[in-house]
């Protein structure tokens, strides 16, 4: 029989990347007094990654809880809240969360508005018919425009197709950082509002407890003491610590397990609990085959729930074992045993990532939904002692039924300055990129939308930061795939590369800073074949930056102390993988990270770009 689970509410909170949803989240947990008035608890403390913490972005949706009163009959109501990333590559992190819950709160920037991650967040969340609480924060900055931005959300639920029982939210403003919310921009001195509105709003699950097991697995954890966690909701039935269960894998296999240890979440913590009945979100340990999508089932009524969706992947590099010169000498885990499984890993957690085996055993084609999906594992593996070589990105073509050949688009969203708008603008246009809005974002600045394929995007944004001088600010969601573009430009600048192998000298790094701009300073290891500055004309240049001034006398001995160089050229991991061209790998360690040619020796180099220049011209 299907009844109202009253005590409890399962939410998203979903927004773009910087309007302030995490510090709600520890809003919402200091109010609920989920933590004792004594406890000193870190901000943004649902960021518990330290890549999270680094970057400021949330990049693995997470599970908390608090418990609130009812104010019309005083009982304690659970509400489970599911604080999901706000970039678009890591899209399917929001995917697979949203089978978790029954109403989402969409916070949105009192000044910029709705954004491209509210955009492809929003729609998944309206196409399975949950029901939204408007949140517009930030209303204290001093460009806070509520009621337009209030206009700009309830058109994008129009355009999204919300039903008209989803267009009529109820809406909230707030200051996240100072923990204050209001029914109108006069805000109370806390949160209850906003705690009213979810608990009037957000529909209580309807569920059948007394129907056979279903639960789905949507997250995969780890516990050092108990191992794999499974964290799932239960769509019927009742789930008890210890019982038998039927795992119903998505290629619909049928294999018997037991669920040895049941938790609950509250607030931080999970509590082992003995039982748990439909509505609830769980999560389970001691199954250490499990893989998110699955189906936990009665044994005696085994019926799969429909698996999780998850939009497929845009972009590949190819991830394969390190052979420069330096291998060996600063990972922990270098082989290809060692990549095939750390990769191969990464796939029961990463729903969006695709790994696939290559002709040759040191190579593996790496999928995901963008530069930054791919970047997040490029730097966890590194920071887990793993040394390899990846590829510069690449986009992945489909075919249409027609044979013609399609590439992905993406639709980009920026706000930069009046005076570089034209700089901007050329940039974009070389790319085969087509401006579909323009307007005046006020204070001097402009904001435009592009619909830009992806290919044009891999390697623009260091580009874009330089021609904006950093003020600049762009957003791309994916947009669909389309017929190719056509051809556009590359790189406009060379590489500056060393031609032997040794340790750089300021005398000879002197001499090379006239032909552009350089990556290393003096005094470190370098191989034939890296690159070690970028040239300002268009092809590469072999350069000793290895070669000692000749000594003839006393007075000459300190040169090279008068000697002073232009400091290099430090580039971030992101940036230095925007960077490669199609003839470069990067080479990463734990301890660093270096841009290399894919032949090193500079004669074969040569005799190649040779024979590529002979084909052309034949062709």
């Amino acid at each position: 029989m299907i009844t109202e689970r009253t005590d409890l509410r399962n939410i998203a909170i979903i927004a773009h990347v910087d309007h302030g949803k995490t510090t709600l989240v520890d809003g919402l947990l200091r109010q609920s007094h989920t933590f004792r008035d004594n406890q000193h608890v870190e901000e943004r403390v649902m960021d518990s990654n330290d890549l999270e913490r680094e970057r400021g972005i949330t990049i693995l949706a997470k599970n908390t809880a608090i418990t609130l009163n009812d104010p019309k009959t005083g009982k304690p109501i659970k509400i489970n809240i599911v604080d999901t990333p706000g970039h678009a590559d890591f899209g399917g992190e929001v995917e697979r969360v949203m089978n978790m819950v029954d109403g989402v709160l969409l916070l949105v920037d009192a000044a910029e508005g709705p954004m491209p991650q509210t955009r492809f967040v929003l729609k998944k969340a309206l196409q399975m018919g949950h029901k939204a609480v408007v949140v517009i924060n930030k209303v204290d900055r001093k460009d806070a425009e509520p009621s337009r931005v209030l206009n700009e959300t309830f058109d994008l639920f129009i355009e999204l197709g919300a039903t008209e029982e989803q267009a009529d939210f109820p809406v909230i403003y707030a200051i996240g950082i100072d923990q204050r919310a209001g029914l109108t921009t006069e805000l109370s001195p806390d949160l209850q509002p906003l705690f009213d509105v979810i608990l009037n709003h957000i529909p209580a699950p309807n569920v059948d407890a007394d129907a056979p097991l279903q639960l789905l697995v949507t997250t995969l954890g780890y516990d050092d003491y108990r191992g794999v966690t499974a964290i799932g909701r239960i769509f019927a039935g009742k789930i008890k610590a210890g019982q038998r269960l039927a795992r119903l894998t998505t290629d619909g296999r049928n294999l018997a397990e037991s669920a040895k240890y049941l938790y609950t979440f509250q607030g931080l913590n999970k509590i082992e609990i003995e039982t748990a009945s439909a509505g609830d979100i769980v999560s389970l340990a001691g199954l250490e085959e499990i893989a998110i999508g699955e189906t936990l089932a009665d044994p005696a009524n085994p019926v799969a729930l429909p698996t999780i969706k998850v939009e497929e992947p845009t972009v590949r590099m190819t991830f394969g074992v390190n052979t420069s010169p330096f291998t060996g000498k600063e990972g922990k885990w270098g082989t290809s045993r060692n990549l095939r499984e750390r990769l191969f890993e990464e796939l029961r957690t990463n729903v969006s990532l695709r790994v696939e085996e290559t002709d040759s055993a040191e190579n593996f084609l790496v999928s995901g939904r963008g530069e930054l999906h791919l970047g997040i594992l490029i730097e966890t593996m590194r920071r887990e002692g793993y040394e390899f070589q990846v590829s510069r990105p690449e986009v992945i073509f489909h075919k249409a039924d027609d044979g013609a050949l399609l590439e992905p688009f993406e639709e980009v969203h920026i706000e930069t300055s009046n005076e570089t708008v034209g700089a901007v603008v050329e940039m974009l246009g070389s790319r085969r990129g087509l401006m579909t809005e323009m307007q005046d974002a006020g204070g001097g600045m402009t904001r435009m939308v592009y619909i830009a394929p992806t290919r044009g995007l891999l390697g623009f944004r260091y580009q874009f930061l330089t021609s904006t001088r950093g003020a600049g600010v762009m957003h791309t969601i994916f947009h669909g795939y389309d017929e190719m573009a056509g051809p556009m430009s590359t790189r406009a600048t060379g590489s500056l590369v060393a031609w032997e192998m040794g340790e750089t000298t300021a005398y000879a790094l002197k001499n090379a800073e006239d032909r552009g701009t350089l990556f290393v300073g003096p005094g470190v290891s370098v191989y034939e074949g890296m690159v070690i500055g970028e040239n300002t004309r268009g092809q590469d240049m072999p350069i000793n930056v290895c070669k000692k001034k000749h000594l003839t006398n006393i007075r000459s001995a300190g040169g090279d102390m008068e000697i002073r160089l232009t400091p290099p050229r430090r580039m971030s991991l992101d940036e230095a993988v925007e960077y490669l061209s199609d003839d470069e790998l990067l080479e990463i360690t734990p301890e660093s990270y270096r841009i290399r040619k894919r032949i090193l020796n500079t004669d074969d180099r040569g005799k190649q770009t040779k024979k590529i220049k002979e084909q052309m011209a034949e062709a």
